[in-house]
This record gives C-alpha cells, sequence and structure tokens, in this order.
C-alpha cells in the first residue's frame, strides 16, 4: 500500500509464499523484490538465491521483523542487496527500493552490525588497486556504478570492471558481502555503510 502511494514505483505483483515469488519474478522479471525471509513453502532465504541463481538482473532486497544472524548473513549470502526490518519507515523503504534499483547496497545499521562478524571473505584476499579501493570504497557507502563513474571521472563500463574484479579479488558473491568487507578492514565506517540511503 506505502509503495503504490509513490509515483516512481509500480507494484508488479504480490506472492503469498517464497515458491510463487520465484515463479512471478521469472515471468514479471522486476527490478527489484522485496523478499519477505519468513514464508511457507519455500522461505525468503531459498526463494532469494533461486531468483538471484536464475535472474541476476533482478535485486532482492529481505525483509524480516526478527533480526537473527543466521537469516542476516543466509541472505546476503543468497544475494540479497539488501536487509531491513519491518519496522523501516515507509518512506525509508520507498528510498531503499529505488537505490537497490540502481545497484546500491541497502543495509539497516543493525545488519550490518551483526555481519561484521558472521561474513568471512577470502583468508588472505588479493590486494586490490588504488583505483579498486576507491571504487570499493564508494561501493560500501552505498553509491551506484553511475554514481562513481562520476565521482572517479570514470566511464560506467569501466565501474562495472572493476566491480567484478573486486568481488573475484575479495572472493565475495555480492555487493553487499563486498561492502562488509570495506567496514571489516576499515576502508569505511560502519556508519558510512550505506549511507545514501540512510
Amino acid at each position: 500500500m506505502f509503495l503504490e502511494l509513490d509515483p516512481e514505483l509500480e507494484v508488479i505483483g504480490e506472492a503469498s509464499n517464497g515458491e510463487e515469488a520465484v515463479t512471478m519474478a521469472r515471468e514479471l522479471r522486476p527490478d527489484v523484490v522485496l523478499m519477505d525471509l519468513v514464508m511457507p513453502v519455500m522461505d525468503g532465504i531459498s526463494a532469494t538465491g533461486a531468483i538471484r541463481t536464475e535472474l541476476p538482473d533482478v535485486e532482492v532486497i529481505a525483509l524480516t521483523s526478527v533480526l537473527e544472524d543466521v537469516s542476516v548473513s543466509g541472505a546476503v549470502r543468497a544475494g540479497a542487496i539488501g536487509y531491513l526490518l519491518k519496522n523501516t519507515e515507509a518512506e525509508q523503504l520507498a528510498r531503499a527500493m529505488k537505490a537497490a534499483a540502481a545497484g546500491q547496497v541497502q543495509m539497516a545499521p543493525e545488519a550490518a552490525a551483526r555481519l561484521m562478524s558472521e561474513m568471512r571473505a577470502a583468508e588472505s584476499p588479493e590486494d586490490l588497486t588504488e583505483r579498486e579501493t576507491e571504487v570499493l570504497k564508494l561501493m560500501a557507502r552505498g553509491r551506484a556504478n553511475k554514481q562513481i563513474a562520476t565521482s572517479l571521472f570514470i566511464g560506467e563500463k569501466t565501474v562495472k570492471a572493476h566491480v567484478s574484479r573486486i568481488l573475484a579479488k575479495l572472493g565475495v558473491q555480492s555487493r553487499t558481502q563486498a561492502a562488509l568487507h570495506a567496514v571489516r578492514t576499515d576502508l569505511v565506517s560502519i556508519e558510512e555503510l550505506s549511507e545514501e540511503s540512510w
């Protein structure tokens, strides 16, 4: 209901369980799926994994009322670009949906704190170049590729190439995991994580 009030957002489908969410995502190809983690038939983490594997262009934001380490890390490992709590304000949720569509990491600060101890990147990741480090910092601060390109005076395709190399070097699967690595290694503070959206 809240999302439909925003003229920039269009709700194209609602699913009552995880399996239905995967089927509908296949048919409707949404930009962003807002995924409840606790659902019948197929849970939200499994559904997120299925959607992200089959439809890598569809971003998923995990939504939950309970902040549990297992569900936070499970959702991020499954490929969710963000993790929000159900008490998130309506305006914040709408902003998060738009930002996720632009490829920006969305993480409730409480969830980010939980993830710091849980997520482990490669034990000894390859060293990032100076440029890759700059890209990672901006990515962790919630910037989309276009914004990173503008900030660093490089092309968007170049940013995409840098992001792919960063993920490979760190041994992680998603921008969210890379952002958490940036916090853990003190490249950015936890307060700066996804600052664009908060």
